[in-house]
Order: structure tokens, then sequence, then C-alpha cells
């Protein structure tokens, strides 16, 4: 399997590398900074430099041809401007979705966030990240492709637990990013959860077990 990982410098998208080459899959990691590419590479990754904000749709296809799957994991991070909460966060999103699509990629696997089924009204910069996601999963869920949208609560640094809640529901709480990339690998394992919106936080059930009981 080839994965390409939109952000792949993100403290999700690193830890998310690493299990997939572990198990010998092939990590195609989008990233802006030339400087990240030996940490890409440290956990297995191949870095590709492409700008999400810069290059055109038709370049992001060329770098994701040949992928099984894309997973967006970019943000504009939490210290940024509300300009790029919305050139990154959605547009940045979009322009992955329409080049996968031209790439004829078939799987999109997206990163959003609690919170964008009904964002806040305001300029405040996390009502605006809520409603850039928001746009994007709405795009993404439009977009005819397999999807499936992983919004998790507040996100750790603690170590992964391997035990969530998932839900379809939205509910919040809080989960460790080791097991959000956990939760992302084991999606990338199946195909049975494609046109699904996935709440995730920290929980007691095992994650296949947890996706089982969603999924089936």
């Amino acid at each position: 399997m080839t994965v390409a990982i939109a952000g792949g410098h993100g403290k999700i998208a690193l830890r998310l590398t690493r299990r997939l080459s572990e198990r010998g899959e092939r990590v195609l990691a989008l990233i802006r900074n030339p400087d990240h590419a030996d940490d890409v590479r440290a956990q297995g990754g191949q870095p590709v430099i492409c700008d999400l904000e810069i290059a055109a749709a038709s370049e992001v296809a060329e770098v994701v041809a040949g992928s099984d799957a894309v997973v967006f994991a970019a943000g504009a991070g939490p210290g940024s401007g509300a300009e790029r909460k919305l050139t990154m966060d959605r547009d940045g999103a979009t322009k992955l979705l329409d080049a996968a699509r031209t790439a004829d990629v078939a799987r999109y696997l997206m990163i959003s966030a609690v919170g964008a089924e009904n964002p806040p009204a305001g300029d405040e910069g996390f009502s605006v990240y809520l409603r850039a996601k928001a746009e994007a999963d709405d795009a993404v869920r439009a977009s005819g492709l397999e999807w499936t949208i992983v919004r998790p609560g507040g996100l750790t640094d603690d170590p992964g637990r391997g035990r969530v809640r998932i839900d379809s529901a939205p509910f919040r709480g809080r989960i460790p990013r080791d097991d959000v990339a956990a939760v992302l690998d084991a999606l990338l394992l199946r195909r049975d959860a494609g046109q699904r919106i996935l709440y995730v936080n920290g929980g007691n059930d095992p994650i296949e077990q947890a996706l089982d009981n969603q999924l089936h």
C-alpha cells in the first residue's frame, strides 16, 4: 500500500508514518520545509517537498499519483491567523481532494475536529478554524471518493493506550495523538469505513473492537 500524507511533518502524521512503515507500507510525506525531511525519514517515510498553499492541484496530483489513499493531516496550527486557517485547513484540504480525483486515488481520510459539525459564528481563531474544517468536510462528503472523516477531541502527547471510544454522534473528550494515528492506521487496513464520520476520543475499547462496534 502507498499512502500520501499531507502535512507530513505534523505530530499525528509522523506517528502514522512510523506505524505504516513498520509494517512495510510506502509513505509519501508531503512537507513544506526541506529541513523537516530527516524527521520524516527517521520514521520510515519518503519526504516530498510540496506546499499545498502554493502548488497547483495538478502538481499535487503528480505527487500523489499511484497512491492507494491520501490522508489530510495538515493544518495552519494554533498560532496562525484566520486567513491561514482558510488557506490551509479549508483550501489545502480541497486542493488535495481535487488532486486525488485527478490522480484516481480512491480513498481520502480527513483529520477534522469535534465541533466541525456545528461551527460557531465569529472571527475568533478557533471559530474560523472549525468553519474551515466544516467547509472542507462538506467538500469531502460531496466528492464521490471513498472518504472517512475522523473528528478527535482535545489532542494530547500522552502515550497511547490503544483504547478509544468511537461514535457517529458528536461527543467531547481527549485523546493521545498516538491513538489517533492508530485509528487512522486501522482504518487504512479496512474497506468498510467509507462515507463515515467518526468521532474519536479516549475510551475503554480496543481500537479494532471500537471500529467493529461502530461500522457493523
